[in-house]
């Protein structure tokens, strides 16, 4: 049987293109997951030392150790409204996902559309990790391509709560403040530990613009950035509507 243009179909041609297509989908796909673990392994080599920290027996940093993050803390010495709040307005999903929301990308990519530019992103947690850890901030689709297979890596190599663990130690929240630690200490003088609700919820709510929803810079609009994290967090049940209005 000959096709509409006359041209026989031979079946070897066509699993020849089916073979050629695949080839051109998977080995690049390859390449960056063999790229991604070579840094992975890299990333965990350097931990070792970079992460290392002393401690008085108050809890109170006396040095850092190696060129890691200024002030690592582990997660139990985060308060719960803290991860809690980051997670409710960075990536509500976070628990559920293996590292990337394709429920978060279809609703990014509708209301880019309604608005006619791009307006909301659809970052996880673990690909925003991923970003700071290993890539560069230049927005090509490699550079995509690579920060959602390493956030898969990240998602098969540790818990939910080391991910968090380590989002919240790297992540920039402005002022030159990088990690958890160091953000409490500048905005509010005091370890992390000790973070009330409110002050968690304005943290909270840097990472995405921290030199627009910086209270030093604009406190009315951090203030409002402060309570759409609030009624986040009430939203998803994380705290009641009281808690959030007294905070």
């Amino acid at each position: 049987m000959r096709s509409r243009s006359g041209i026989k179909k031979s079946p070897a041609r066509l699993l020849l293109a089916y073979a050629l297509l695949l080839a051109i989908i998977l080995v690049p796909a390859i390449a960056v997951y063999v790229r991604g673990l070579e840094m992975l392994n890299r990333l965990e080599d350097q931990l070792l030392i970079k992460g290392a920290v002393l401690l008085d027996a108050r809890g109170e940093l006396i040095t850092t150790l190696g060129s890691g993050a200024r002030e690592y803390i582990p997660i139990d010495r985060i308060p719960l409204n803290m991860r809690r709040a980051i997670v409710a307005v960075e990536d509500s999903r976070f628990y559920r996902h293996p590292g990337v929301d394709p429920i978060a990308i279809a609703r990014a990519a509708l209301v880019n559309l309604r608005a006619g530019r791009i307006v909301e992103g659809a970052s996880t947690i673990t690909q925003q990790l991923a970003k700071n850890l290993f890539l560069t901030p230049s927005r090509t689709f490699t550079r995509k391509a690579e920060e959602i297979v390493l956030a898969f890596l990240l998602e098969r190599r540790y818990r939910k709560q080391e991910i968090l663990e380590m989002y919240l130690n790297q992540v920039y929240f402005g002022e030159g403040a990088y990690g958890i630690e160091s953000a409490s200490r500048l905005y509010f003088g005091k370890s992390a530990s000790g973070l009330s609700l409110a002050e968690s919820a304005l943290l909270a709510g840097l990472p995405r613009a921290p030199s627009v929803y910086s209270p030093f810079k604009n406190r009315r609009v951090a203030l409002e950035r402060r309570a759409l994290v609030l009624n986040r967090m009430a939203e998803l049940g994380y705290i009641t509507p009281r808690e959030a209005a007294l905070a």
